[in-house]
């Protein structure tokens, strides 16, 4: 088993050391600056040692620099790496740039998993992974320890890959907050439990069908009710709904959709953009 090193004490690199850890990976120590740090350090690695970067570094075979992404190539530049070692980033943004010019191995190792601050499951999350060929063989020994997954993308897609991942994931915690938000407004003494079987539903259709599980008004062609969502919503949100829906009808011109309800609704959503603080078009 590899001996594990932790450069830094955030989220996602806790959760992860601490799940290394539960797999049989010794940690040989991590490193914690701050309050925040040392208490999540001494809650989740309360067997490893708090020590200096280099001793941190020195002691192990793979050193994780788990620091936020603008810091990763300051810190790993600082740290005494060699040749028999690998370094890896957790960034889903970063390929190996941050980490060039370095003895070690480099690897960007990116976990699609949210890190709240506490111990997390990685039972069947997928790991993506870009490295040298060389790398290969001790990312998916470390990753399938975990009972994860583990895919591999080129150096110069990590940005369209994590683009993906935030687009589906940040933005949709986006618009649910706009969502309970409207339904609040309105009236709802319970918005989520409102929302809650519907948007469950919806994901598990979509993650299984794509497009093709699309319902709702514009699937529908019903112009006007599209008309009076934007003329009751306001500010961010009606900005947000009106640009989702324009990309709804692009993926509803699969068939669903003729092209005089396309026209219309078009209509609609160019008038809200000439005319986006005020009422909808009439």
């Amino acid at each position: 088993m590899e001996r594990i090193g932790l450069i830094g004490a955030g989220r996602a690199g806790t959760a992860l050391g601490a799940a290394l850890a539960a797999a049989g990976h010794p940690l040989v120590g991590v490193t914690a600056r701050s309050g925040a740090s040392l208490d999540r350090a001494a809650r989740l690695l309360p067997a490893v040692p708090v020590l200096a970067a280099d001793e941190v570094t020195r002691s192990a075979d793979v050193v994780l620099v788990a620091v936020p992404d603008d810091l990763i190539h300051e810190v790993a530049q600082t740290l005494p790496l060699t040749s028999a070692q690998y370094v890896v980033h957790l960034s889903g943004a970063h390929g190996l740039a941050p980490l060039s010019g370095l003895d070690a191995t480099p690897v960007a190792l990116h976990p699609s998993m949210t890190f709240p601050g506490g111990l997390v499951s990685l039972e069947g999350v997928m790991f993506t992974a870009t490295a040298p060929d060389a790398a290969r063989a001790v990312v998916e020994r470390l990753v399938k320890a975990l009972g994860a997954q583990v895919q591999w993308v080129a150096d110069e897609e990590r940005a369209r890959y994590h683009a993906g991942l935030v687009h589906g994931a940040n933005h949709l915690t986006t618009l649910v907050s706009q969502a309970v938000a409207v339904l609040r407004e309105a009236g709802v003494a319970d918005p989520v439990a409102t929302l809650r079987p519907l948007l469950v539903a919806t994901l598990d259709n979509t993650l299984r069908s794509g497009h093709h599980a699309l319902t709702g008004p514009i699937a529908r062609g019903d112009v006007d009710t599209v008309a009076a969502h934007l003329a009751a919503l306001r500010g961010s949100t009606r900005r947000t709904y009106a640009e989702l829906a324009r990309a709804t009808v692009e993926l509803a011109t699969d068939g669903r959709l003729d092209a005089e309800t396309v026209r219309r609704l078009t209509e609609v959503l160019d008038g809200h953009r000439a005319d986006p603080a005020g009422e909808a078009p009439r």
